[in-house]
């Protein structure tokens, strides 16, 4: 670098430090003011790194940190009604492809028996909730036949994404009911996973002999969008008939 250039950053350099001065000066005194540091950075242009170390030893009064905290809240507010809407937006759109496709699948009875027994037995979709996966419980194996020629020809034809829960009362043959779902739905009996329901000595339970096999409850691994297909199918079968 030659002479000429060396001096004219010495003499560029106060100039520089002066106004990393001046914008200090200015920042210290918005954040004084009870300014949050996004609003500071809107008028001081410096890295939020650079803010931070110049405002770590501003204090706030109870009444600026009340403020910003509402700030906090209305931001996060917004952030998730936006997540709200985008969500609501994107199963709509599920649903509405699903409905156009009502004329054609309801010809088939296997695709009618089985979106009726989902609504009667299937988790639904819940609107304060992000999404729900597809979920059938009940305790008729038949049922539960149906259920599964439906799921691999129209939802999930891939067996592993499929998980089998059993809920079964203490003291009830626990292994007879594994085998007895095992065989009828001919699924391994170690892929059922087993949960105990505490019996209510308030009530006499009937079910307590060699035919009850507790309830079988199939869900399916990441199916939130498969829910709300499902949910559309059933919209379109009540506005066809």
């Amino acid at each position: 670098m030659g002479r000429t250039m060396v001096q004219y950053y010495r003499r560029l350099y106060p100039l520089f430090v002066l106004e990393k001065l001046k914008e200090k000066e200015k920042a210290l005194v918005l954040r004084k003011s009870g300014l949050s540091y996004q609003e500071i950075l809107s008028q001081v242009t410096v890295a939020k790194s650079t803010l931070s170390l110049w405002l770590r030893s501003v204090g706030l009064s109870r009444k600026q940190k009340q403020r910003l905290t509402a700030k906090k809240q209305q931001a996060m507010a917004r952030g998730w009604e936006k997540v709200r809407n985008n969500r609501i937006k994107k199963s709509e759109k599920i649903k509405n492809l699903a409905r156009e496709e009502v004329s054609r699948l309801i010809q088939d009875p296997l695709w009618l028996v089985g979106t009726m027994l989902y609504w009667a037995e299937g988790k639904k979709e819940r609107t304060w909730r992000t999404g729900e996966t597809v979920a059938f419980s009940n305790m008729d194996c038949n049922m539960h036949k149906i259920f599964l020629r439906w799921v691999r020809k129209y939802i999930q034809s891939d067996k592993k994404a499929l998980i089998f829960d059993l809920y079964i009362h203490e003291g009830a043959d626990i292994e007879h009911a594994k085998i007895h779902w095992s065989e009828e739905l001919q699924i391994p009996s170690k892929e059922i996973r087993v949960y105990l329901k505490k019996d209510n000595s308030l009530f006499y339970r009937k079910n307590i002999n060699k035919e009850y096999t507790g309830l079988l409850c199939v869900k399916i691994r990441r199916s939130i969008d498969l829910n709300r297909k499902i949910a559309g199918w059933i919209q379109g079968v009540i506005k066809y008939l």
